[in-house]
């Protein structure tokens, strides 16, 4: 795993989790996949394994760059703008 430059300007501590699943697949009556959620401010949405790709969808309307998984037990971090894990 690498630092980016996006990493240092998170906050600190994380941001609470705005939901406990993705909203968007609940409102369009689908099933996410995997779960993660913005480090910048707390959206749960779904990975891309999922059919709508909520995630990817938050970080390029809103510019966040980084999400951790939403899954338990899992605590990776992926950079958007890097494409890399952090």
């Amino acid at each position: 795993m690498s630092e980016c430059t996006h990493v240092a300007e998170l906050p600190r501590p994380e941001p609470v989790p705005s939901h406990h699943t993705c909203p968007e697949c609940l409102t369009l009556g689908s099933h996410p996949v995997q779960l993660r959620m913005c480090l910048a401010c707390g959206h749960v949405a779904c990975c891309d394994s999922s059919p709508h790709r909520h995630a990817t969808a938050h970080h390029q309307e809103t510019g966040h760059p980084v999400m951790r998984s939403f899954e338990p037990g899992e605590t990776w971090r992926w950079c958007f703008v890097d494409g890399s894990i952090v």
